[in-house]
């Protein structure tokens, strides 16, 4: 089990540090954008300050995930763009919807073998 952990929470760490550093040195094409998508993204883009703060909390969060630091804060922290990721492909571009899947399961599963050291957040007092 010791294993599976690190394979997945590699993974995880390696595609959020590709597409985060991707972004930041314009290493990828800008994708095409039609439809409801284009809408989507011109809103986030004309934000100015909406993508770079996303991607920087992903590399963030990759470097952690790889580097097996801080993987119990990086887990929650990363939780709430996992999930908009997956409602973005899920909604407007489902052929990356296998990806995104994976990175919220592969999230999920990283909370559930930390969850110890999640317990005294949920403790009602």
């Amino acid at each position: 089990m010791k294993i599976l952990i690190i394979i997945i929470r590699t993974l995880i760490g390696l595609l959020l540090l590709f597409v985060s550093v991707g972004f930041f040195l314009k290493l990828m094409p800008e994708p095409v954008d039609t439809g409801n998508f284009k809408a989507f993204d011109v809103g986030v883009v004309s934000s100015e300050y909406m993508m770079p703060l996303a991607k920087g909390i992903e590399l963030l969060c990759g470097l952690a995930f790889i580097f097996d630091c801080y993987v119990t804060l990086a887990s929650i922290l990363i939780l709430p763009i996992i999930l908009n990721i997956l409602f973005l492909d899920y909604y407007l571009t489902p052929q990356a919807l296998p990806i995104s899947i994976f990175l919220f399961i592969g999230n999920f599963f990283l909370i559930y073998k930390h969850w110890n050291n999640y317990k005294r957040l949920f403790a009602v007092k």
